[in-house]
């Protein structure tokens, strides 16, 4: 009876809007079941699917649009959900801290946001920036720029000295001392503070730094920065304001404490034992790899002067070990949620993970559901994202490759629809 319900609602839809787009593909990528179908018919109406159907349908009137993929792998508009939408990897990035204006911030990260949706990538998670992000966001819900679906955390959580501290590497005295408006906290009452701030502020998400980072400019990358009763404050308050909580760490003593406080997602995990891989399976928590950044600050490490030296030692030493950490993760039963960290690499590569996933162990199907049906799950719109189904958002992108045949394929996407839009044919 629902399902009578809601097809009816899409067909006044249709007839509302006078106009449908039909899709015609060779393959399909059912996420759910982790099959490829052939022969199908997507019916797109406004911004929702209509109907997935067997064979290529004829479209029922001359104003509708027929697309033809019949030579194309067709799948659910990706989500990558560890990007930096604001800026890009560039030996100069250290001082633009000191240069850039928040319009300098805004124009660029205008520019990463379609370049992002234009690789296939219809939604993704922002973890940390200026605020700029917020705006973008809304900027793009409103139409008023192209881009993907944003869900933000604003700005990151550190503590004094931590990875997302924004005053390190700076003059003493050049800036304020920063606290739980700027995203810094040392205590519980600030852990508090500080997620109500970002609330406040638009976030959709939290994040903080469990852990020392690779690219900050400060000596440890592995370091735990938080404590228990701190992380627990902030994944507390957090639940008040309808928010999950990501934490950033690459040491296994600051994954734990993540975990022990009550974080969703990992990020990175460099340094992953064992024992925190079965940590996270107990309290369902999920890894967000990011290996395409390991394997890119390893590289970039070695080009003399593109980093500072205090980055240098750390960048060789943690980016190359994410990879085999991911393999065994995979293979532990850690849930594997994709993300890449665009901007410590050039947005528009985003693709390249499912690459090195699949050469780490995971099936390129298992790769593709972490990118579809999983992200879309713990962004908590499982019954609009990440499927081609009726009454699903029309976010559907296409490779000229099957995947599953050729993984390299998915750097390459052909097709782009976002909200029943055509952004690339």
């Amino acid at each position: 009876m629902k399902t009578s319900i809601l097809l009816c609602c899409l067909l006044l839809t249709a007839v509302a809007f006078g106009q449908n787009t039909y899709l015609h593909c060779g393959k399909l990528i059912d996420t759910k079941e982790g099959k490829i179908l052939t022969n199908k018919t997507i019916i797109v109406s406004d911004n929702q699917i209509l109907a997935v159907e067997d064979g290529y349908t004829a479209p029922k009137s001359s104003e509708d649009i027929v697309v033809n993929l019949k030579s194309k792998t067709v799948m659910p508009g990706l989500i990558d959900f560890h990007v930096h939408i604001e800026g890009e990897t560039n030996p100069r990035a250290y001082l633009e801290k000191y240069t850039l204006n928040d319009a300098d911030i805004a124009f660029n990260a205008q520019h990463f946001a379609k370049v992002t949706l234009m690789s296939g990538f219809t939604t993704v998670r922002d973890l940390g920036g200026s605020g700029v992000n917020v705006a973008l966001r809304n900027a793009v819900n409103a139409g008023k720029v192209d881009g993907p679906r944003i869900f933000t955390a604003e700005k990151s959580l550190a503590t004094t000295g931590g990875h997302a501290d924004p005053t390190n590497g700076a003059k003493k005295g050049l800036l304020e001392s920063p606290g739980p408006e700027e995203g810094v906290v040392n205590g519980v009452e600030d852990a508090k503070k500080a997620v109500r701030q970002r609330y406040k502020n638009g976030a959709d998400w939290i994040k903080i730094t469990a852990t020392g980072g690779v690219l900050s400019v400060a000596k440890s990358g592995l370091n735990p920065q938080f404590t228990v009763e701190e992380i627990k404050a902030i994944c507390e308050t957090a639940k008040d304001y309808g928010m999950e909580v990501a934490a950033h760490a690459h040491g296994d003593e600051g994954m734990q404490r993540a975990i022990l406080g009550g974080v969703k997602t990992i990020e990175h995990g460099t340094m992953m034992s064992a024992e925190t891989m079965a940590l996270m399976k107990k309290h369902n928590v999920y890894l967000v790899p990011t290996i395409t950044a390991g394997k890119s600050v390893s590289d970039k490490a070695k080009i003399p002067n593109y980093y500072p030296e205090v980055i240098v030692g750390k960048a060789l030493d943690i980016g190359p070990k994410i990879q085999d950490m991911f393999s065994r993760a995979y293979k532990s039963g850690v849930g594997i949620a994709f993300g890449t960290d665009a901007a410590v690499f050039a947005h528009g590569d985003n693709g390249k993970e499912f690459g090195y996933m699949v050469d780490a162990g995971m099936p390129a199907i298992k790769a593709i559901q972490s990118a579809t049906v999983t992200n879309a799950m713990l962004l908590k719109m499982e019954d609009q994202l990440g499927q081609l189904r009726a009454g699903y958002l029309a976010d559907i992108v296409a490779t000229n490759d099957d995947p599953t045949v050729n993984i390299e394929t998915m750097t390459e996407v052909v097709f782009v629809m976002k909200n029943g839009k055509i952004y690339k044919k």
